[in-house]
């Protein structure tokens, strides 16, 4: 918003203003996807509702995650709490093979396209499940979700933490080593995983070492420019 000072506002036509004061306050949470580049998504249910009811729900939701996404992101970092959920990825390289995505009559090939309507199919394959098991209906998710391109690898390993810590900082656990849906445990695990563990952990210097990090007090407003949290 700091931009916004230095605009002579009655120079502008009130649409224009209208457009920056948009941009300047909301963009930054729908940033382009871009190949190789590092993303923190973001999403919640409508009105703080909850997305989750039961254990099956977060692995359901995992496997659905898997099967739309894993093409398309590499994953370093998750967290799913009952109303919300935080994802740390990687978009992958296509210059190989360029992508291609039916939508009806229509062939997507932009990668940000690719991955928008895969994350809406995920939500909608979701969703059903959920408005059948609670006897509900309508949407559940946010409509689009959120994400923030995060530029500086310095800040991978902190960000990875904030994720994590999530529950406990919300007061679901007292510790968010014992939370179950997060990539704490599997990033630590020898057992076959989709996450990018060798790679996460490399962020840290070894397992010992991210064990460490999360055990630290850590200073979120070194990271906040790349956190997205709405209560």
């Amino acid at each position: 918003m700091e931009l916004l000072k230095v605009i002579d506002i009655p120079l502008l036509e009130e649409v224009e203003y209208l457009f920056i004061l948009f941009y300047f306050q909301f963009m930054d949470y729908y940033s382009p996807l871009y190949q190789d580049c590092c993303y923190h998504i973001y999403n919640r249910g409508n009105n703080g509702e909850n997305l989750f009811y039961k254990h099956e729900n977060y692995i359901y939701f995992l496997s659905q995650y898997n099967e739309y996404l894993n093409e398309y992101l590499d994953t370093f970092a998750y967290c799913l709490l009952p109303n919300h959920f935080h994802l740390l990825v990687r978009v992958k390289n296509f210059e190989d093979k360029k992508p291609e995505l039916k939508k009806g009559l229509k062939t997507l090939t932009e990668v940000e396209e690719i991955i928008s309507e895969l994350f809406r199919r995920l939500f909608t394959s979701y969703v059903k499940a959920i408005n059948k098991q609670e006897s509900r209906t309508g949407s559940l998710f946010q409509k689009n979700f959120k994400r923030k391109q995060v530029k500086d690898e310095h800040y991978y390993s902190q960000l990875v933490y904030y994720i994590h810590a999530n529950p406990q900082r919300h007061g679901i656990v007292d510790n968010f080593k014992d939370y179950p849906y997060s990539s704490y445990n599997s990033l630590l695990s020898e057992k076959p995983t989709k996450l990018l563990r060798s790679e996460t952990i490399g962020w840290f210097g070894d397992r010992e070492a991210f064990r460490i990090f999360h055990n630290e007090s850590k200073h979120e407003s070194a990271i906040n420019k790349w956190v997205i949290e709405e209560g």
